[in-house]
């Protein structure tokens, strides 16, 4: 029969307790979401829907085409420039997704004959920009200096060290500095991928790059989402103009993907804006995540110390974890649930967003239903 091995692999799911359900949220949720990516409150501030509404308004509910052909509107050429000034790059690229523009910055930046120097922690969109790439691959342990250096010294050619800037799963951060160090050693480019830094981390929320001194390096390329800390949809990809240009012409999710929509570009720019209006915003999400650490493990709970606005507290088991995260939900909080195969390490985890916008007493009602849910 067509597709049975789908049953069989349906039935593993169950019995490892791996099943994932679509959930639909309601557009007035009750929970209190310390689930969302939406880490400095933006999605919903009047202004970023707005900049949306206005946008879609304006130039349509579509970008009608790939960005080459009719989706590039004057909205994504003001995002990408005011995006690029705010970071410190001399230019940006906007995609229609965090993992477009993953995958075109790996697969455009690593020909047939470089090496891809991979971390074993990265996001899923990194590792299949690896897959996709004609590149060879060496996998190095997680944040580790000394692993990529080794695995460099074993190649002659180009070079490019991948990896996350605050890692998903437990919001640690890599150590940008010495990896840029070990790269220019040995030549080779570093591309990182600042989803959960940008808006949270540098000064203003400029980005973990901005902050280890590495922004508008010609040997230094970041990519970004819009969908966190801008509380939009979208990627981008921030860089020297050349990279920037070559990405024009090589990218193929830039070149046959449509163009992001235009509500989506105007709310990441309203946000942007906004961010650059109150600063004070990135090292609130920060000051929420060092609380939501400290109260947690007062708790007894086992939580890893966080980096940026990612804060993750072990589960004993998947099947744990869902109950865990099902029992909060039960008591009006949302959190996340990361179980394999999204984890790198086996271990499943709740995994919280400190959001810019809590009060202290949202902080102490998490922390009291995490605590009192527990396994």
């Amino acid at each position: 029969m067509a597709f049975g091995w789908i049953d069989e692999q349906a039935d593993a799911r169950r019995r490892a307790g791996l099943v994932r359900t679509l959930r639909p949220r309601p557009a007035d949720s009750p929970l209190l979401d310390l689930a969302s990516n939406d880490y400095l409150g933006l999605a919903r501030h009047p202004e970023v829907t707005e900049g949306a509404a206005s946008a879609a308004r304006t130039w349509g509910g579509g970008a009608t085409g790939s960005r080459l052909v009719t989706g590039t509107t004057g909205l994504h050429t003001a995002l990408e420039a005011e995006l690029a000034a705010f970071c410190g790059f001399e230019a940006a690229l906007v995609f229609s997704s965090g993992y477009a523009a993953n995958l075109a910055a790996v697969t455009s930046l690593a020909p047939h004959g470089a090496l891809i120097v991979s971390d074993a922690g990265n996001h899923a969109s990194l590792i299949d920009g690896c897959r996709l790439a004609r590149a060879a691959t060496q996998v190095v342990a997680h944040a580790d200096p000394q692993a990529v250096a080794k695995a460099l010294e074993t190649h002659e050619g180009p070079a490019v060290l991948v990896s996350d800037t605050v890692f998903s799963v437990d919001g640690d951060a890599a150590p940008l500095a010495r990896f840029a160090e070990v790269c220019r050693e040995r030549g080779a480019g570093l591309v990182v991928d600042d989803a959960h830094g940008l808006g949270v981390l540098g000064d203003g929320g400029r980005g973990a790059a901005h902050a280890a001194g590495l922004a508008g390096a010609a040997d230094v390329v970041v990519t970004a989402t819009l969908s966190k800390s801008l509380g939009s949809q979208g990627g981008a990809v921030l860089g020297p103009a050349r990279v920037i240009d070559h990405l024009v012409n090589a990218a193929r999710t830039f070149i046959f993907d449509t163009g992001l929509a235009p509500a989506a570009a105007g709310a990441a720019l309203s946000a942007l804006r906004l961010l650059r209006r109150e600063p004070e915003r990135a090292e609130r999400a920060r000051a929420v995540a060092a609380e939501l650490h400290a109260r947690l493990t007062a708790e007894g709970l086992q939580a890893v110390r966080p980096d940026a606005a990612v804060v993750s507290v072990r589960a004993p088991s998947p099947e744990g974890a869902v109950r865990w995260a099902a029992d909060c939900r039960a008591a009006g909080l949302a959190v996340g649930c990361f179980r394999p195969p999204s984890v790198p390490d086996g271990i499943s985890r709740l995994r919280l967003t400190a959001r810019a916008d809590l009060s202290g007493a949202q902080i102490e009602r998490a922390v009291r239903v995490i605590g009192g849910t527990r396994p």
